[in-house]
C-alpha cells in the first residue's frame, strides 16, 4: 500500500495494473524517445533507458469530511474493450481497495474526473450476470457538461459498450449525480473541491484536497505523464480539444509551480506524487516520497 499524508488525511494509491510499453507512443505520440531523453529527471522512475514512458492505472482513496472517497475507478474486470491492454482484465483491485480500508460497501463518494473507459471501469461489477454498481451506497459524481457531451456524441461501438456496462447501470440505479462546476471550482465536501480542466474531454475535472493548510491535487488526464510538465504542449491522441487541453494543463501547472501542493498523477508510475518546480523554462516533478510502511 502506498500512502501520502495531507494534513489529517491519508491518501492511498490503489493499484490496478501497469500499462504496456506500447501505451506511451500511442497515447502521447509527440513524447518521442529523443524528447524523453532530454529530461534526465524522468529516469529511472517515469521512463526507461530507451525513452519508453511508464504509465499506470490506479485510483486514489481517502477519508475527508467524514466521507470515504474514491477518485476514478480504473479499467475494471471482465470488461469487453477494443484496447487489448484493457480487455477482460482479472486483477485484485477490489482486494487492494479493501486492504486499504475501503471495502466497496463502505465508500460514500466516487468522483469521476471524466467518462473514459480507463476511469469508470470499476463503477460496476457483475452480479447475477448483470452489471451493477460496485459501490452500492456511494454517490457517483461527474460534471454535467461531461455527461451531456457524451449523450450527444456519435459513439462507436466500443465507447457505447463502455457506457452500457460502466455508466448507464449507475444512472439506472439512481447513483450518478451531475454537477455544474463553475470556473473557480465547486466544493463537494469540506476540504474537497472539483476544478474544471477541460480539453481532454469537455467536462474534465481535477480534484483538490485540503487539510490543515496542506493541499494535494489529483490530475485526472489533464496531465497523463510527467513529461508533460517539461513539454506542456504534448497532448494525448484522444484529447477532444487539444488546444483547450494544453491551455488547461499550462494553467494548472502555472498555479502549482513553486508551491507545496502535492501533485498526484492519475497515470503516473511510482513514485506517482511530487511537487511542480521550475526547470529550464518550464517545469519538472520533484518526487515526494510516500509514507513509510
Amino acid at each position: 500500500m502506498t500512502t501520502w499524508t495531507v494534513g489529517d488525511v491519508a491518501v492511498h494509491r490503489i493499484d490496478e495494473v501497469p500499462l504496456p510499453p506500447a501505451t506511451g507512443p500511442w497515447l502521447l505520440p509527440d513524447a518521442t524517445p529523443d524528447v524523453v531523453a532530454g529530461q534526465d529527471w524522468l529516469h529511472p522512475h517515469f521512463a526507461d533507458d530507451e525513452g519508453v514512458l511508464r504509465i499506470d492505472s490506479h485510483s486514489f482513496a481517502f477519508t475527508t469530511g467524514g466521507l470515504r472517497v474514491l477518485v476514478d475507478t480504473g479499467i475494471g474486470n471482465g470488461k469487453q474493450r477494443a484496447n487489448p491492454a484493457w480487455h477482460d482484465l482479472d486483477t485484485d483491485y477490489l482486494q487492494r481497495l479493501t486492504a486499504a480500508g475501503f471495502p466497496p460497501e463502505s465508500v460514500d463518494l466516487v468522483i469521476l474526473t471524466h467518462l473514459h473507459a480507463d476511469h469508470v471501469g470499476w463503477n460496476t461489477r457483475k452480479v447475477n450476470g448483470e452489471w451493477a454498481p460496485t459501490f452500492p451506497h456511494a454517490r457517483y459524481l461527474t460534471s454535467r457538461v461531461e455527461r451531456e457531451f457524451w449523450a450527444g456524441y456519435a459513439m462507436d461501438e466500443a465507447r457505447a459498450q463502455m457506457f452500457r456496462d460502466s455508466v448507464i447501470p449507475v444512472e439506472e440505479a439512481g447513483r450518478l449525480d451531475l454537477l455544474d462546476v463553475p470556473a473557480e471550482g465547486v466544493e463537494v465536501a469540506p476540504g474537497l473541491r472539483l476544478i474544471p480542466t477541460p480539453g481532454h474531454t469537455p467536462g474534465h475535472l481535477a480534484v483538490e484536497l485540503t487539510s490543515r493548510g496542506q493541499t494535494a491535487l489529483i490530475t485526472g488526464d489533464c496531465v497523463h505523464h510527467p513529461v508533460q510538465l517539461a513539454h506542456p504542449g504534448i497532448g494525448a491522441c484522444v484529447d477532444i480539444d487539444p488546444g483547450q487541453s494544453e491551455a488547461s494543463r499550462r494553467r494548472l501547472l502555472d498555479s502549482l509551480a513553486g508551491t507545496d501542493t502535492l501533485l498526484l498523477g492519475t497515470h503516473f508510475a511510482p513514485p506517482t506524487a511530487g511537487r511542480v518546480v521550475a526547470h529550464e523554462g518550464t517545469y519538472r516533478l520533484a518526487p515526494a516520497p510516500a509514507d513509510s510502511p
